[in-house]
């Protein structure tokens, strides 16, 4: 894969600023930090953004989440390892990121506010608008995800 813009940072840096303002703003909402690094990780598996993959997996991996719940994450309607909070926010995160195709269900939504604040539902609904937006940004620039170097340490 050919990165298709080497450093966007650079070409934009007003509005990565502000998309970085957002994302401290959105840090210190008050939301669960593993929380939000799993909606992410949930976004950026569906966009297949691999360089988001990459970063919020390897996050989540050193703050302690467990190789199996990552492992089920693109299942979590058929695993009982993720909590009623966990899953209302992994719905509403499916649910806008696909939004084309769901329309944000009310059936998705109650499930949301039944585990939300007003405040944490707005929040959150930032949160996944934002990592929408860094997703398309990777993704469209093909921005590559570090190499690991596991596969050549096998």
């Amino acid at each position: 894969m050919t990165p298709r813009l080497a450093e966007p940072h650079k070409a934009a840096p007003a509005a990565i600023k502000a998309m970085m303002a957002l994302e401290a703003a959105l840090g210190a909402s008050g939301l669960d930090h593993d929380l939000l690094e799993l909606v992410k990780l949930r976004a950026s598996q569906i966009n297949g953004c691999a360089f988001c993959i990459h970063m919020h997996a390897t996050f989540l991996r050193k703050h302690g989440e467990t190789e199996m719940r990552l492992y089920m994450l693109s299942a979590w309607r058929e695993s009982t390892f993720y909590s009623a909070r966990e899953r209302a926010a992994l719905g509403w995160t499916e649910a806008l990121t696909r939004l084309a195709d769901t329309g944000a269900p009310d059936a998705d939504y109650d499930l949301l506010k039944a585990e939300f604040t007003e405040a944490e539902q707005v929040n959150l609904t930032l949160a996944i608008g934002a990592i929408n937006t860094w997703n398309r940004l990777q993704v469209g620039f093909r921005a590559a995800h570090p190499a690991d170097g596991a596969r050549d340490r096998a």
